[in-house]
């Protein structure tokens, strides 16, 4: 017997709806694009339209209909290698840093005999290359080691990540073991059982180990010398292995904290690197872009923007390849052929936005406080400027409002002072004559550019709230 003909069914149009968000989420059936002709016809077999018709499925059930990076640029108009211009990338040759290299060197040296180094202190401001070059020193110095036949081992810590005494004996620990199960654990230790692990792990290994502490002035702030006093002590305790330090910092200042003993230690060597300047960052600049970039991607003025910009801030060759970077990125999404002077200071502008954004929302909660009651007296026309006691007396009643323990306002002067130093707002002090000296406040950033960021802080967006229902409206000003 012959079989039957598969049956055909006729939906409605809100039937077929229906079945083709049924077929979307993965029941069964089968999709195609419904033609004009035939809107309302959805068949038991499959086929949203007669196979006579159409006849050819688009997709099984389950599938998307398209993929969102589809029709997105293609990178290759751009860029030829963006991980060139990211802080971490260590190239082969640093321009404007030969001498500072070969000092470092120089200090080094007596490992490839199997003698400890001297201790080395590196200073200089923020993007200064001192960690890319202490990075690219350690790794010569290992190749060059290993190569003839002996042993050293390297760790590079930074100590705004890992900033307890425990953290950075562990994280020293790590580098002479590959098994997990003889690690050092990250927590459950008296401090004195890291320290003699760390040491046995070292003599069973030998040779020598090379720490470079990044940031070792944040690592001093957090936790004191107490580690840094344990390891410029260590080779004392090691029999068969030797250790030297290298400390990073751009606070030519912090060895201050330090107990003598332990500064002297660790300061056996010191370097300073000094800021780059226009000239130069335009050399790191076009050394950098002519890897990162293909032909004629860049307008020629772009890189001496991007290096006088970051000039200016101190010589930063960090910012100025950021700067390139974010402004080569947005010329690519827009589709640009050309990464354009326009582009450059788009991302500058940005990146200060960004800049400021971390800083608001990274403030403690008290400095919040603060901030609000400056934009929530600011806000209001009768207070056009000012005083520490006009502050305070909105900061209060914010307090009362939130449950918050109120500061003394000679504590809330301090943060004030140090809201000013950071650049958020302005405190002018300026003279009364007869009536003696006061600060007149004010922000320092344009309440439109700070207003995206508070309304993302559930605190500071309630206190403005409340000043825009006129909770906080003064009658006068008030000189303190």
């Amino acid at each position: 017997m012959a079989a039957e003909p598969a049956r055909r069914a006729v939906f409605s149009r809100a039937e077929l709806g229906l079945r083709a968000t049924a077929a979307r989420g993965g029941r069964g059936l089968k999709l195609c694009r419904v033609p004009a002709a035939n809107p309302q016809r959805l068949y038991a077999d499959g086929y949203a339209c007669s196979p006579a018709l159409c006849g050819v499925p688009l997709m099984q059930s389950g599938q998307a209909s398209h993929n969102v990076f589809d029709n997105l640029p293609s990178e290759g108009r751009t860029f030829r290698n963006r991980e060139v211009l990211s802080s971490t990338y260590i190239p082969e040759d640093f321009p404007h840093r030969n001498t500072e290299i070969d000092q470092v060197a120089r200090i080094l040296r007596p490992a490839l005999e199997g003698s400890r180094p001297s201790n080395i202190l590196i200073y200089g401001q923020t993007g200064t290359g001192k960690t890319a070059v202490a990075r690219y020193i350690c790794d010569q110095l290992k190749d060059k080691v290993t190569a003839d036949g002996g042993a050293i081992h390297t760790a590079h810590i930074n100590c705004k990540r890992v900033n307890t005494p425990y953290g950075i004996l562990a994280n020293i620990g790590q580098t002479y073991t590959t098994n997990w199960e003889d690690s050092i654990p990250h927590t459950g230790w008296r401090l004195e059982q890291v320290y003699a692990a760390l040491c046995r792990k070292a003599d069973e290994a030998g040779g020598i180990a090379l720490v470079v502490l990044d940031e070792v002035d944040a690592l001093v702030k957090k936790s004191g010398d107490e580690v840094l006093y344990h390891l410029t002590g260590i080779n004392a305790d090691l029999g068969n292995a030797r250790m030297s330090l290298i400390g990073i910092s751009n606070d030519t200042k912090f060895t201050t904290f330090l107990d003598p003993r332990v500064k002297s230690r660790l300061g056996e060597e010191s370097l300073t690197f000094p800021p780059y300047n226009a000239l130069q960052l335009r050399d790191i600049l076009d050394q950098r872009a002519g890897q990162a970039f293909h032909e004629g991607a860049l307008d020629p003025q772009v890189l001496s923007l991007c290096a006088g910009r970051a000039a200016q801030e101190h010589g930063d060759a960090r910012k100025a390849l950021d700067l390139l970077r974010i402004a080569a990125e947005m010329a690519e999404r827009d589709g640009s052929r050309q990464v354009t002077v326009d582009y450059v200071n788009r991302a500058e502008s940005m990146m200060e936005q960004d800049q400021v954004r971390k800083m608001v929302l990274q403030l403690p909660l008290q400095h919040k406080a603060v901030l609000a009651s400056i934009l929530a007296n600011e806000s209001q026309s009768r207070l056009d400027r000012q005083t520490t006691g006009d502050v305070y007396d909105t900061y209060y009643r914010i307090c009362n409002r939130f449950e918050l323990d109120a500061l003394t306002q000679r504590r809330i002067g301090g943060i004030i002072s140090e809201l000013d130093m950071q650049g958020v707002i302005s405190a002018r002090v300026v003279s009364l004559g007869r009536h003696g000296r006061t600060r007149f406040i004010s922000t320092a950033v344009p309440f439109s550019e700070l207003q995206p960021i508070i309304s993302d802080d559930s605190f500071m967006s309630g206190a403005l709230d409340l000043a825009a229902d006129g909770h906080f409206v003064r009658p006068q000003l008030r000189l303190m």
